[in-house]
C-alpha cells in the first residue's frame, strides 16, 4: 500500500512546524520539513536540494508549494509544483493546480483543479509530433490535393 517496498521520503526531517504554530510568510528550506500547523504563504525548498515537504492531516498550506518530493495528509490550497513525486494520502486535499512527475493517490485524497503531468525535463510534456513525408509513407492511401 501507501511506501510499501520503497525507502521512506520522510526518513530525515529537519524541521517540524507544530499543531498549535500558524506561520504567515513564505517559508525556504532543504532537507525535511513536516508541517502539523498552518502556513499561510509559499513554501519552497532551495533550488538543487532533494527536500522533502510532509504535510499530515493536522498540516494546512494556504499558498504556492514547490518542492522536489510532496507526502501530503492535510490540504493545500495553492498549486503544488512537485519535481520529483507527489504522494496523495486518504485524507489530502489539494485546492489548486497539481504539476507532477511521478504521482501515488489514495482513495479519499482530493485534487480540486488541473494535474498536470511534467516529464523528465522542462517540455517534455508538450512532444511536438512531425507529420511523416510522402516519400516516406508506404501506405497505399494517398490524399488528394
Amino acid at each position: 500500500m501507501f511506501g510499501v517496498g520503497k525507502k521512506s521520503a520522510s526518513a530525515s526531517i529537519d524541521t517540524i512546524i507544530g499543531q498549535q504554530t500558524h506561520l504567515q510568510g513564505d517559508v525556504r528550506f532543504r532537507g525535511g520539513l513536516h508541517v502539523d500547523g498552518k502556513i499561510t504563504g509559499n513554501v519552497m525548498a532551495e533550488p538543487g536540494t532533494d527536500a522533502v515537504l510532509t504535510v499530515s492531516e493536522l498540516g494546512s498550506i494556504e499558498g504556492e508549494v514547490r518542492v522536489p518530493i510532496l507526502v501530503l495528509n492535510g490540504a493545500v490550497a495553492g498549486d503544488v509544483h512537485a519535481r520529483e513525486r507527489v504522494e496523495l494520502a486518504s485524507q489530502a486535499k489539494v485546492t489548486g493546480n497539481l504539476f507532477y512527475r511521478l504521482i501515488e493517490m489514495a482513495t479519499g485524497a482530493e485534487v480540486n483543479g488541473k494535474l498536470v503531468h511534467r516529464g523528465e525535463a522542462a517540455g517534455d510534456h508538450q512532444k511536438k509530433v512531425e507529420p511523416k513525408s510522402e516519400a516516406a509513407d508506404d501506405s497505399p492511401l494517398h490524399v488528394a490535393k
